[in-house]
């Protein structure tokens, strides 16, 4: 009787421990889908204070864990399998090739090869599997906490700016490339006033703290200060939001983006010209804001200066130089007389006017890239974001080196600060809008899909904390700005 070779059955003890195996598996499985179903049959007639859509939702969730987590299992074990034989083909291979042994390196490193090919595989698959996961809770969460309410369409070209009267009755104001600036009923999302007064792009606009009066900075070298008057009108049933789609991802072309009058700006009225102007730069206002008291202005230009404005006289009380490049924004402090300019120069100032007869200059840095802004918070904090993709949150009282640091995956825009819960907006050039909060904690992220959200860069945002209806809003490159309703409570119960 002839008699087998030693590389055939070597072969064919693998083929057999292979079946052995696939059969255990078979067996493991049919007897974990079983448990499982015993679980959740107990799990579903348990009592329970959940709401049932809350309760399927979960069962859902777990379900989805389940599977993803029993297909890495099963795959994990073919893995180990396929290395296993791997390594005894490698063995029989090294007996036999020439009648010599490849030495132990030899066969050492193309085992390791394989198995490390292998690995990463079944990392990648593990990584893949686990997102799908966690992307699920996250979809959920941030759909309860941060909804769309409202879309405010009429600009011509992108939005860099919005702010939100601080004054009765509260309106919504947004500035844009297209030479506008326009006032918003929040609730009714239709154009209020159109302002025309500016000949280059509106970069900022801000409203006085106690008067119907607004600040917009502008690329034609100058910023104007206007009076409006303002008649709400109805507000009308608004679409529920929250049937949108998911999260998933897409590419929009120019036809997907909002029609250049959207909802008909034209037709509201019309300012044409300034109560003032404030002409003293040499370059693009980027940005203006106003001090406390709303009796002073200051300004932020490309000709690397600051001015400070007295505003009933128009006349220039203090130019702020020391930036070795051009400025990007400017902001004051909600009770002090403090004003923080942010430049290309990778650094921003803090400028102390509290004492009339000298004004003092302190210098942070701590950034590698333009500092696209910096704002104030309630206290002693400043919040500073940079196109090197990181948010640097400051003690004014130490200013070595930043007390928190968020990093991010793409340059940040204008951040805004919510005062009164101290959570950061952070508007992204990849059309994310994420929330932290001052220790850097991610706290949401703002749903975005083919059906709602930003589809171009987010330039800028808002806070409203008071509005009942919605209590932020963003604006950016995609020509819209949008109301949302995020529910504080919830957001910080997540945290």
């Amino acid at each position: 009787m002839p008699t087998e070779s030693g590389s055939f059955a070597t072969a064919r003890q693998a083929k057999q421990k292979r079946k052995s195996h696939s059969l255990s598996i078979r067996r493991t499985n049919s007897s974990e889908q079983e448990r499982t179903g015993l679980q959740r049959e107990m799990l579903e007639g348990q009592d329970t204070k959940l709401p049932s859509s809350v309760r399927n939702t979960l069962l859902e969730l777990f379900g989805q864990i389940e599977r993803e987590f029993e297909n890495l299992y099963i795959e994990n074990l073919e893995l180990r399998r396929e290395i296993d034989t791997l390594n005894e083909r490698l063995a029989v291979e090294g007996q036999t090739i020439d009648g010599a042994e490849l030495s132990k390196g030899q066969l050492k490193t193309k085992a390791s090869h394989s198995t490390s090919q292998l690995s990463q595989k079944l990392k990648t698959t593990y990584k893949a599997s686990t997102s799908k996961i966690v992307s699920s809770f996250k979809t959920t969460t941030s759909r309860a906490i941060c909804q769309l309410v409202k879309e405010y369409v009429g600009h011509r070209d992108g939005i860099w700016d919005v702010s939100v009267t601080k004054t009765q009755p509260v309106v919504l104001g947004t500035a844009s490339a297209d030479h506008t600036a326009l006032l918003w009923s929040i609730e009714t999302g239709k154009c209020l006033v159109k302002y025309v007064g500016h000949v280059g792009s509106v970069n900022s606009i801000k409203f006085h703290p106690t008067e119907q009066v607004a600040l917009t900075a502008s690329g034609d070298q100058t910023a104007h200060i206007w009076r409006y008057m303002v008649q709400l009108p109805m507000p009308q049933p608004t679409a529920d939001c929250n049937q949108m789609s998911g999260e998933d991802e897409v590419e929009f072309s120019d036809k997907d983006e909002p029609d250049g009058d959207g909802d008909g700006s034209s037709d509201c009225p019309t300012i044409r010209a300034p109560l003032t102007s404030l002409k003293s730069h040499q370059g693009v206002v980027i940005a203006a804001d106003w001090l406390v008291g709303g009796k002073q202005a200051v300004t932020a230009s490309w000709d690397r200066t600051a001015n400070l404005y007295d505003v009933e006289t128009s006349e220039l009380v203090h130019s702020l130089t020391g930036h070795d490049q051009e400025l990007t924004h400017c902001c004051t402090h909600p009770t002090q007389r403090l004003v923080v300019t942010s430049s290309r120069d990778t650094t921003f100032r803090l400028w102390d006017f509290r004492d009339p007869s000298i004004h003092s200059v302190n210098v942070f840095q701590g950034h590698t890239d333009t500092v696209t802004s910096a704002v104030f918070t309630v206290g002693d904090n400043v919040v500073s974001g940079s196109d090197d993709r990181t948010v640097k949150v400051w003690d004014l009282k130490n200013m070595r080196s930043p007390i928190a640091t968020i990093r991010t995956d793409s340059a940040v825009n204008r951040i805004n600060v919510c005062v009164g819960q101290r959570i950061i907006v952070l508007p992204h050039d990849n059309r994310q809008v994420r929330l932290f909060d001052m220790s850097g904690v991610r706290l949401a992220r703002l749903p975005r899909s083919n059906r709602q959200g930003h589809r171009r860069m987010v330039c800028c945002s808002a806070w409203s904390e008071d509005h009942p209806i919605c209590n932020l809003f963003t604006c950016g490159f995609d020509r819209q700005a949008i109301g949302w309703n995020i529910n504080i409570p919830a957001l910080l119960q997540e945290k």
